[in-house]
This record gives structure tokens, sequence and C-alpha cells, in this order.
């Protein structure tokens, strides 16, 4: 598409969470450094929250690739990550086994499977190793999942907690947890943590970084006034920053340009939230501009 244009190696701007373009935005390294907290000193349970779009996958992801890939963790943690939240105390608790490792029976039921997961987890206590169940999505645990996953906290000893839960949700997940069935669990809520959105500055670091780690190293591609007009479209939200960037580059790719302006952010944003202008029509679409584009490079390269 627009990569080689722009003397790029891979689209800096893409909704995949990919942990090599993690930004370390003073937020997000506020919250990294408070996960790794709770879990070097041993506290039960932590969430996070954030609004859609606001970084907590991407935050999820790395603290799931530093549980496998880092050799201390490794040998500290034994990592259970549930992506799919909504589940059945039942569906939960197999969830969690088969991240364990357990050969779990179809006809078991709570009792039985909460039983086989204690006893694994006290064989890793025994090898010095906690359990660290993550779960993404977590606004979306029915009522009583939730409790369930509270009753797997219960195993600890007289020294220290043998499970730790970490809790990434949209605000919503406090609306579950200030249930007043959940005052218990609230209580062991030892840490929490609240994603802002970037400011304008953040919101320049974010994009000069992530335009250098695919590879971008000439004259600044968005300038001040392209900046702020991102930043107050997007309202400093990283997965939105990250629609009108990628649809901004199209839109100046189209032009054959290779700086952009406020215009291909406000093109990108009507794109993004498509109206009808005075006659009833659409301005053509991000992809449209695009293919015109390639269809132009096409002929010219053709004669």
């Amino acid at each position: 598409m627009y990569e080689a244009h722009f003397g790029l190696q891979q689209r800096p701007f893409s909704l995949s969470p990919d942990t090599a373009l993690f930004v370390r935005l003073e937020d997000h390294e506020a919250c990294y450094s408070l996960l790794t907290h709770v879990l070097d000193t041993g506290e039960g349970f932590l969430k996070v929250i954030g609004d859609v779009g606001t970084g907590k996958t991407i935050l999820c992801r790395r603290l799931l690739r530093y549980l496998s890939d880092d050799e201390t963790a490794r040998d500290r943690f034994h990592s259970v990550y549930i992506p799919n939240p909504m589940l059945s105390p039942v569906g939960l608790y197999r969830a969690v086994g088969q991240e364990l490792g357990l050969n779990l029976s179809e006809q078991a039921d709570n009792a039985a499977l909460l039983d086989h997961i204690n006893r694994r987890i006290l064989a890793l206590a025994e090898q010095k190793r906690g359990v660290v169940i993550v779960v993404d999505e977590a606004q979306s645990l029915p009522a009583k999942t939730l409790e369930a996953l509270r009753l797997i906290t219960n195993l600890e000893t007289e020294q220290q907690k043998l499970v730790q839960i970490i809790l990434f949700g949209q605000p919503e997940l406090d609306d579950l947890l200030n249930q007043k069935r959940f005052r218990q669990l609230r209580q062991r809520i030892t840490f929490a943590h609240y994603l802002k959105p970037l400011d304008r500055q953040a919101t320049r670091q974010y994009l000069d970084y992530r335009l250098s780690r695919c590879g971008y190293n000439g004259p600044p591609l968005f300038d001040q006034r392209t900046v702020k007009a991102l930043h107050r479209r997007a309202r400093g939200v990283p997965r939105m920053i990250n629609v009108l960037a990628h649809k901004a580059l199209l839109s100046a790719f189209s032009d054959r340009r290779r700086q952009l302006k406020p215009a291909d952010i406000d093109r990108a944003y009507r794109d993004s939230r498509p109206e009808p202008d005075s006659s009833g029509w659409l301005a053509p679409s991000m992809a449209l501009l695009a293919v015109g584009a390639l269809l132009a490079v096409s002929a010219w390269s053709f004669l």
C-alpha cells in the first residue's frame, strides 16, 4: 500500500496489539511498573481500567510476554490467560485447568474442578511457583463466574497468596465490582490503575516512536498543526489515533505527497464517520483513493 511511498518497512498504525510497537508512554509505563510490582510483592488482586481503545490489550499482551519470555518470571510464575471471560463457572474452571495443564474429566462438577485446580496450585507452590491469572475484557464476566474466580484466590499459606489475579476491563468493570455481593472481593483488590487518554505531547511521542520502529527516518510526516488536528479528532485515544493516522497516510499517498496536512486528518475522520454532503453524496473512501493512487502509479510504471 503506502509503505514504500513513505519509506516504511511495515504499517506503523495497525490495530493489532503488537508488543514490538509498544510505546513507553508515561501513563502506560506507570501501569506496567505497577503490574510487575504487584507480581513481585505477591499481592492478590489488581485491576486495570480503561475506556475502549486506551491500550489495555497491548499492556495485557506485554505482561503475558514478560511472564513467558523473562527467565526469572518463568521460574517464579505459571501464567493463566483468560481472553474470553463470558464463561459459566464450570467453563471458567475448565479454562483455568487447561491452562494449568490438567486433564479434566467431562463429568467433573464445580467442586471437583476447583479441587483439581487447588491441588495443581499447591503442587506448583511446592516448586516455589505462584499462579497468575490474567483476565482480559473482565467487564464481561458474569456475576457467578466472578464469584467462582474469587474462590480460586482463597488458597493461600500463612506467608503468601498462591494465586494472583489481574483484571483488565472497561469502566463497566467498576460497576460490576461495586455490587454489594462483591464487597468481599473489592477488599482483596489492593491496587488499581486507570488509563487516561493521551495529551498532545504524548500523541506526538506515540506517532514518532511507531514510525521510527517501522523504519521511517525522514523529516516529520506529521507537523504540529497535523498532530493538533489528530489529537483533537482522536481525543487522545490510541486506537483512534491508529485508525486516523493510517487513513491520513492513505490520503497523502493518494495525492502523492510525503508530508501530511490537517486536511488529511479531516478526510480520515470523515471516512471513519461518513456523513453525506449537502448534495446527499458520500465523500470517496480512503480505500477508493488508495486504489486510484495505485492505478496511477501502475500506469506511470507501465509507460
